[in-house]
């Protein structure tokens, strides 16, 4: 099996798992019954068919399947580009080929997780700053920039009031110059991973400023394109260019796109990531181009916060007294972040053990070592709960002078 997203649905009375392709390479989808994805669970490259056949009598009390329900099974992966094969690898190869080679990166979640229609989603996005949930409509700029912002990356449907209160507080800032993008790099395998590309949005392109990229790169030894397929279907920096072309229609504005991995090696060691020399070095690169360029910056972080419950693997129900404890964790975060303090933010993520999934430390964690700013302001803390599955994910709104 390839690595896929998969999490539980009920569809016409039935419990299934849903698996999800994360990279996109085909638009097929599959849903599966548990004991079938219990096999898919056994399928790691090592094991025959026979095997699998052991391992499904062994797990189900001696139940019997046959070799050809197996192989039938594996063929239907195959026929959706689930199986790590050469038919996926070559597919996966052509879809990277065509997208280093476009200049553009295209809206991937227009048409599903927003309209793809200019007007449209003006409308929609018009009413997520609507009160109660949402905070009004943005007035006048001020005279204070907003230095930096905290913003979901969850859909539209869930957070779309919470991404308004942090872009109302950008509404009512002079412009800045640039914006740099923090965005949760989900399938991710290098720790940073920059685009040239200018961002496809329903108001218009979203264009990267090819002039910092390469002052980036030249302060960096790192090869900060090698995993740029990633960019291709992740949400986290999409969802910020779309709020940024609803903001600024008819400015051009540059930004540069900066998809963080995994801390979870640091997180395991319980050490700072400024003690690896691929962060240090990409947060001092990033600080030294920035500075050069003599631009006005603001950054963006993409993020979600704590991902719990029965689709992410916990077992333990969402009572009254589970979700207060993750709130009261994701509130040390939060405070942290206020104070503009990274080494105390990764701290509290380290004394968790990232218990509750945080989807955007190693954002945040960048964000808050590279800008400049003396105080943060948490405007909205906000928690999407599925009482079908038993899950919750939380998510801010957060805002730096």
């Amino acid at each position: 099996m390839r690595y896929v997203d998969a999490f539980p649905v009920e569809a016409n009375g039935q419990n299934l798992i849903y698996l999800r392709d994360p990279e996109g390479l085909t638009e097929q989808s599959l849903s599966v019954p548990h004991h079938v994805y219990f096999l898919l669970t056994l399928m790691d490259g090592q094991r025959s068919v026979g095997d699998l056949v052991e391992g499904f009598a062994r797990q189900f009390g001696g139940t019997q399947i046959a070799e050809k329900q197996v192989e039938d099974l594996i063929g239907q992966l195959d026929e959706v580009c689930l199986l790590d094969n050469v038919r996926s690898r070559d597919l996966r190869m052509q879809r990277e080929a065509d997208f280093r080679a476009s200049p553009i990166r295209p809206a991937a979640h227009a048409g599903q997780s927003y309209p793809p229609d200019e007007v449209a989603l003006r409308v929609k996005i018009d009413g997520f700053f609507d009160p109660p949930e949402g905070p009004g409509k943005p007035g006048v700029p001020g005279a204070s920039p907003v230095k930096a912002l905290i913003a979901p990356h969850i859909d539209f449907a869930r957070g779309g009031p919470c991404f308004a209160w942090a872009y109302k507080a950008l509404a009512e800032s002079p412009p800045p110059d640039l914006f740099v993008v923090f965005g949760t790099g989900h399938s991710a395998e290098r720790l940073f991973v920059l685009s040239r590309k200018d961002f496809e949005t329903p108001f218009g392109l979203l264009k990267a400023d090819g002039e910092v990229i390469d002052r980036i790169v030249a302060h960096t030894s790192q090869d900060l394109f090698e995993d740029e397929f990633a960019h291709r279907e992740e949400h986290s920096i999409e969802f910020q260019t779309v709020f940024l072309k609803y903001l600024y229609p008819d400015r051009e504005i540059p930004f540069v796109p900066v998809l963080c991995g995994s801390f979870h090696e640091m997180v395991q060691g319980k050490h700072s990531p400024m003690s690896s020399s691929v962060v240090s070095e990409f947060v001092d690169g990033l600080k030294q181009a920035l500075s050069d360029s003599g631009k006005r910056v603001c950054f963006i972080a993409g993020v979600d916060f704590s991902h719990v419950g029965g689709r992410f693997g916990d077992t333990e129900a969402l009572t009254d007294d589970f979700v207060q404890g993750v709130e009261r964790s994701d509130r040390e975060l939060l405070d942290a972040s206020e104070a503009v303090d990274a080494e105390g933010f990764f701290d509290v993520v380290i004394r968790e053990c990232d218990r509750t999934r945080v989807c955007g430390t190693s954002s945040i964690y960048t964000m808050l070592q590279v800008m400049d700013a003396e105080r943060g302001e948490l405007l909205k803390y906000d928690q999407a709960v599925d009482l079908e599955s038993q899950s919750m994910v939380s998510f801010a709104s957060m805002v730096f002078y």
